[in-house]
C-alpha cells in the first residue's frame, strides 16, 4: 500500500502532519489509475459502479487525519456560501422533496468538486456529498439511505456556514425538521421537506 495512503489510514487521531482526505482521495485515485501492486482491486474497481463506494470508504476512513488550517480559497467571514455549493444541494434538495432520485448522483458529484477547491475546511462536505453520491448510485437506489446521506450532507453544509459566519445566498433559507432533528436549505417561502417528500411537505419551520 502507498506509504501516504497507509499513514493517513493508520495515523492516531490528531496526528500532526497527516494529509487530509482530499489528498487521500487523490492518492487512491492515483493509485487505481496506475494499477499500483498492492491495490489491484481498487485498479479494477476504476470507472465502474462500485468506484463511488471505495472512494467514499476511503475518504470516510480518513477521519483520523488532522485537517489543514484554513486557506485562501474559504470564504471570508460575513460573505455569502458559494453558489458552486448551494446550486446542486438545492438540485437535491428539490428532487428529494419531490419524492426523486433521479439526477442526484451527477449533483452530488458536482458538490464534491466544488467542496475539494474549497480546501481542508469544507471535508465534511466533500465527504458527505461522496457518500450520497455512492447512496444514489445504489442499484436500485434507497431514497431513505440516500435522504439519510442528505441529511449529513446538509449538517455538514450548516455546520460549515456556521463556523465561518456564512450567510445563504439570496433568496435561500434554512429550515428544521423536527422529526429527524436535522436542516436544509431551500428557495421558496413555502417550505419543501426533502426528508419525508409528498407524504409531509411542510413538516418543519424556518430558522
Amino acid at each position: 500500500m502507498n506509504t501516504t495512503l497507509r499513514g493517513c489510514l493508520f495515523a492516531p487521531s490528531g496526528a500532526r502532519g497527516s494529509p487530509p482526505s482530499l489528498k487521500l482521495r487523490r492518492t487512491v485515485e492515483a493509485l487505481a489509475e496506475a494499477g499500483q501492486a498492492g491495490v489491484p482491486a481498487i485498479a479494477r474497481l476504476k470507472g465502474s459502479r462500485a468506484w463511488m463506494h471505495v472512494i467514499a470508504w476511503a475518504v470516510a476512513s480518513a477521519s483520523a487525519c488532522a485537517p489543514a488550517p484554513q486557506t485562501g480559497k474559504t470564504p471570508a467571514s460575513g460573505s455569502a456560501m458559494s453558489h458552486a455549493i448551494i446550486d446542486p444541494y438545492l438540485k437535491i434538495q428539490s428532487a428529494l422533496a419531490d419524492d426523486k432520485v433521479d439526477g442526484i448522483r451527477a449533483e452530488a458529484g458536482h458538490l464534491v468538486t466544488a467542496a475539494t477547491a474549497l480546501g481542508a475546511p469544507a471535508m465534511k462536505i466533500d465527504t458527505a456529498a461522496l457518500q450520497l453520491a455512492a447512496a444514489a448510485e445504489a442499484a436500485p437506489p434507497d431514497i431513505k439511505d440516500v435522504r439519510d446521506k442528505f441529511g449529513a450532507l446538509s449538517e455538514a453544509i450548516d455546520a460549515y456556514m456556521t463556523g465561518l459566519h456564512l450567510a445563504p445566498p439570496e433568496g435561500v433559507r434554512v429550515a428544521i425538521c423536527p422529526m429527524v432533528n436535522k436542516p436544509w436549505l431551500q428557495e421558496g417561502s413555502m417550505l419543501a421537506n426533502p426528508y419525508y417528500g409528498k407524504g409531509m411537505p411542510t413538516c418543519g419551520s424556518f430558522r
